[in-house]
């Protein structure tokens, strides 16, 4: 009976040979985009190709991988041609690429890496230019086309998680030759709208599909926008340079929704626990109070107020007796201090003062004579002048001169001036 099942091993080979004897499948010819790419150390290359709806698993020899010209890396658009067939041990079938070349569209992506530099470089992605995205926004912009499953995803999440927000779309193209000014245009417009949040993206894509969300004056237009942005392009595996200037990047559409609006079911959790915690707080204060009013009630000084009556009273007489101490001791020193001065000999004895002062004022008159110049005169001295000034050096002699002496003064004309060396 057992006879009719088959093992795992049994099913793929069969399987593999139904592969391998196909002729449509042994020269199969295919463009797709490389994804998970990983170049192994003995030189096979191990990689995906996907396009909008599907994808297969590849793998390329050394021996093949050798002959190609250029660097494959995620994103790379490429044609590949090859076989089919199944790898037993996972049981899954993938192609064994022969061949492999550059895609035209492989250029997208190295415009993409060198505009993703420039930016880099510039400072557009640095962390400290990223605006927080508010808590719970009122108003929420919506950028991106009017049909589609991305602009649904948005609206639906946004109605079923915070109903109360106000949701404005923003119609755009999102892909072709004119949607990179389309969404220019409409973050320019979206900021006169008094948004809380801007949500800019659209669903999956190829490369060339998510394109406008690569160019230079899209990213410039969201890092320039004083609206918290985030950036919800194509799919989890999907990177733009819009990504990267946004001030948050969401995986998918959906995502930015979620990340946009809170849960007005967990807010409303949230609320309900702060209500328990706040009842809880309230009673807990009023039976500290109560305690409190209770210990006040209960205190010695409202049962027994007579006593903090006479405790104060005592106090007031103690200050009393104080205050009265301290003036009297005032009026004793003053009182002493009086008596001093009236027992002075200022007061008993005047004539001393003035004995005292009339020989000091005699002391310094004969100083004073011993300083005038006239007195100096009469010993024989005399000053000469010559124009009014002193004489002090012999080149200051002029003809005539002025002589002063002790009791008069007189012109003297000079017959000649010696020389102090010479005599």
């Amino acid at each position: 009976m057992d006879n009719k099942y088959l093992s795992i091993s049994a099913i793929t080979r069969y399987l593999k040979a139904k592969f391998d004897l196909d002729d449509n499948l042994k020269s199969v010819f295919l463009k797709g985009e490389i994804s998970n790419f990983k170049a192994h150390t003995s030189g096979h290359l191990y990689f995906s190709l996907k396009d909008e709806g599907s994808k297969i698993n590849a793998i390329m020899f050394s021996r093949n991988a050798a002959k190609i010209n250029f660097k494959p890396v995620d994103g790379t658009k490429v044609l590949v041609s090859g076989r089919i067939s199944v790898y037993e041990p996972t049981g899954n079938y993938q192609i064994y690429v022969d061949d492999m070349e550059e895609d035209g569209v492989g250029n997208l992506y190295v415009a993409y890496e060198k505009l993703k530099q420039d930016l880099e470089k510039e400072g557009l992605f640095k962390q400290e230019h990223k605006k927080i995205i508010p808590r719970f926004p009122k108003k929420v912009g919506v950028i991106t086309a009017s049909t589609g499953a991305a602009v649904r995803d948005i609206i639906t999440t946004i109605e079923r998680r915070f109903p109360i927000c106000e949701i404005i779309l923003f119609p755009t193209l999102v892909q072709g030759e004119n949607a990179k000014e389309d969404i220019v245009k409409n973050i320019k417009r979206a900021e006169d709208y008094d948004l809380d949040v801007l949500i800019v993206g659209r669903g999956g894509g190829s490369i060339e599909d998510l394109w406008a969300f690569n160019e230079e004056i899209v990213a410039r237009a969201i890092y320039n926008c004083t609206i918290p942005t985030i950036s919800a392009v194509g799919h989890e595996i999907d990177f733009t340079i819009s990504d990267f200037v946004s001030d948050l990047r969401a995986p998918t559409p959906t995502a930015a929704a979620e990340m946009a609006v809170p849960n007005i079911i967990d807010l409303e959790k949230h609320i309900g626990q702060l209500n328990i915690r706040l009842k809880e707080s309230i009673i807990k204060k009023v039976k500290y109070q109560k305690l409190y009013l209770d210990s006040i009630k209960n205190s010695f000084v409202i049962k027994n107020p007579m006593i903090m009556y006479e405790n104060k009273k005592q106090t007031i007489d103690l200050m009393q007796n104080k205050i009265k101490d301290l003036v009297l001791r005032k009026i004793e020193k003053t009182e002493e201090k009086l008596n001093n001065i009236k027992n002075s000999y200022v007061f008993t004895k005047p004539e001393i003062l003035y004995q005292n002062e009339k020989q000091t004022i005699k002391i310094i008159i004969e100083k004073l004579e011993l300083l005038n110049p006239l007195n100096t005169l009469n010993r024989g001295y005399s000053i000469t002048y010559s124009d009014g000034k002193v004489i002090k050096d012999i080149k200051d002699v002029k003809d005539t001169v002025t002589i002063k002496l002790y009791n008069g003064s007189f012109k003297a004309k000079v017959i000649e001036i010696g020389d102090e060396k010479n005599g």
